[in-house]
């Protein structure tokens, strides 16, 4: 071998061992917890006892700390991440988890009741989810069989969650429960077009959450935002395939809390069902409202409904739509949405008629549809939106009905 090719393999071992190390050496945590610490870690086995093991000593450590866990392939049955820690605490994934294959319960990796948490580390969360999809109905029947979400975030406070992917869930991706000051940011969420209730990231009854700098790839909504979603923002999302950004469904069950305080902006949908997207169900539980919501600078690539309100929304009928909704809609503004369409009707805004929409404002609207169904249009029913701008189509050439 020459002095250059022993140079250079030298050179070559030097960056692998300090590609092992780079999330240890990423870490600012006064006290470090390699996973290998707790045991023989070898690619390919189940780790599920040492994580339980590092998180115990992590979260109860007097200086903020880290857990390390390596590149490779790892098994984990279940985690359940519990607080409060006495410190920060900074999860670091390095490699790839594997959930099990088998359908029971419905969580696979929980953290709840801490603040100051980081989770990242560029690692993935494998749901390996494909053989769930086909018995997943939930979209089909309302008391359906519950599958695994990947990730929950319950009650967690001032945290970050960064550079983190998570592929093919059997449910939610993630779901975020009851948080307060939560950032994802770049964040990669993956499964197939068909992969049915793959919601990419889904919030109810949290605060201050903002979603950043991230891609959506799945079989559901990409980001949706269940009752109580307070000062929401998304922006630089980039969803598709998928059924768009949604808030709702709202008014499916009683005692839901209200929604305010949504803003959607500088996001691009490709290829999705919807757009942007208002959801209600008719016949709904209670009253509730959805207030202050904006969608601002969305570029739409051959979205089916680049904008829609829906107070009719009825999943394969498990409801009676000749029940108007009790969600009251108010200040909601969709301004500068430009792209194409998959199909002519490129804006619906159907209110209820028990409870019309209100200081609903369009403005700066370019949509384009270039198939063969028609003239690009748009449906309004119970609603006089405030418009502005350019307008195409035109806004709302169907007429305001109060029956």
């Amino acid at each position: 071998m020459s002095t250059i090719q022993s140079s250079f393999l030298i050179a070559t071992i030097l960056m692998l061992l300090l590609l092992d190390f780079t999330v240890d050496a990423q870490s600012s945590a006064d006290v470090v917890f390699p996973l290998k610490r707790y045991g023989n870690i070898v690619p390919g086995t189940d780790i599920t006892k040492a994580l339980a093991n590092a998180w115990k000593d992590a979260c109860t450590s007097n200086r903020s700390s880290a857990i390390v866990i390596p590149r490779g392939i790892f098994k984990v049955k279940e985690g359940i991440f519990k607080g409060p820690c006495t410190s920060p605490i900074d999860f670091q994934l390095g490699g790839t988890l594997q959930a099990p294959k088998s359908l029971q319960g419905d969580n696979w990796i929980t953290f709840e009741h801490i603040d100051r948490l980081t989770l990242s580390g560029e690692g993935v969360f494998d749901g390996q989810g494909k053989a769930a999809w086909k018995k997943n109905d939930c979209h089909k029947r309302i008391n359906c069989a519950q599958l695994p979400i990947s990730l929950r975030f319950n009650f967690i406070t001032n945290s970050i969650v960064k550079r983190i992917t998570s592929l093919d869930s059997k449910n939610f991706h993630i779901n975020v429960l009851g948080c307060n000051n939560l950032t994802f940011h770049n964040i990669n969420i993956t499964a197939p077009e068909n992969s049915p209730n793959t919601d990419g990231i889904h919030i109810g009854r949290s605060n201050r959450i903002a979603i950043t700098m991230s891609k959506i790839a799945t079989g559901d909504d990409c980001i949706s935002l269940g009752d109580g979603s307070k000062q929401i923002n998304i922006t630089n999302v980039t969803c598709g395939p998928g059924h768009g950004i949604s808030i709702g469904s709202l008014g499916r069950y009683t005692n839901e809390e209200p929604v305010e305080g949504v803003n959607v902006k500088n996001c691009t949908m490709i290829n999705t069902t919807n757009g942007v997207r208002i959801k209600t169900w008719p016949a709904s539980a209670a009253s509730g409202t959805a207030t202050n919501m904006q969608f601002l600078d969305i570029i739409m690539v051959n979205v089916s409904n680049p904008i829609l309100i829906d107070q009719e929304y009825c999943p394969w009928n498990q409801c009676n739509r000749k029940i108007p909704s009790k969600i009251k809609i108010s200040k909601v503004s969709f301004k500068n949405i430009r792209g194409s369409c998959a199909t002519p009707v490129a804006i619906k805004l159907i209110c209820s008629r028990h409870l019309p929409c209100d200081e609903v404002k369009v403005g700066d609207i370019d949509l384009t549809y270039n198939g063969i169904k028609g003239p690009i249009t748009s449906q309004c029913t119970n609603v006089r939106p405030i418009i502005s701008g350019k307008q195409n189509p035109k806004i709302c050439s169907s007429p305001y009905v109060v029956p």
